[in-house]
């Protein structure tokens, strides 16, 4: 777990820097700050959707996944749970902003391959290489979205404590059982999701995001299912 935690670490660390840098960022730097992230979100939402081997798995599973999310109010959900935790943490929660910088950045930082593959790694062999580059990756990312969003950004290390965490713990049944077709459809699957995100970042459309957290599931079940058959 050593390195979920040090993934965890950054995180905080991150988001308190950009906390600090935050208030003495003006509004129009903001909307900079806004366009580059979303940009550079859409673009490792395209180079990790095509590593499906094929399209229509990852419709299916983005259909099933969305209709159970929406079903399950799992975007809600969360929101509210950040306005719980801004509450309790007496936050500034103004416009929502603790609830959607909290989910906002436990999508962005869960979504990738390297949560899945580096934890597996990290609790089967030990080999911390690929969590340590996601947890730098994942901090640089947290100093631009709490200076955006706010200390909401912070709290996505539980997030990522239990996602990566599972993955660490349950690592040694996990990798055989997705191998690498799961892997790969589950990392494209992830790769629409921060498309979703980038999305709404660039004021081009919102979706509710966390709705289609459960894809995360079917894409690579339906992945081997598929690879089995033919």
């Amino acid at each position: 777990m050593l390195a979920v935690f040090i993934n965890c670490a950054t995180v905080i660390v991150g988001s308190l820097i950009g906390l600090l840098v935050g208030k003495h960022v003006k509004e129009s730097f903001k909307e900079v700050v806004f366009a580059c992230c979303g940009l550079i979100t859409i673009v490792m939402g395209v180079q990790m959707s095509i590593a499906t081997s094929n399209a229509l798995v990852l419709l299916i599973a983005l259909l099933l996944g969305g209709a159970l999310g929406y079903l399950l109010k799992i975007e809600d959900r969360v929101l509210s749970l950040g306005d719980r935790l801004g509450k309790a943490t007496h936050s500034d929660n103004q416009n929502g902003n603790f609830a959607q910088g909290f989910l906002t950045a436990s999508v962005l930082f869960c979504s990738g391959a390297m949560s899945v593959v580096g934890s597996i790694q990290a609790g089967t062999t030990g080999e911390m290489t690929t969590i340590l580059i996601k947890s730098v990756m994942d901090g640089c990312m947290a100093v631009v979205f709490a200076s955006v969003y706010g200390i909401g950004v912070l709290f996505s290390f539980l997030f990522i404590l239990v996602y990566q965490g599972f993955f660490t713990l349950a690592g040694g049944w996990l990798q055989p059982l997705l191998g690498e077709v799961g892997i790969n459809e589950l990392s494209a699957e992830g790769g629409v999701l921060l498309l979703m995100i980038g999305f709404g970042l660039l004021n081009i459309r919102k979706f509710k995001t966390g709705n289609f957290i459960p894809a995360l599931i079917f894409a690579p079940v339906l992945g081997i299912l598929v690879d089995k058959i033919l």
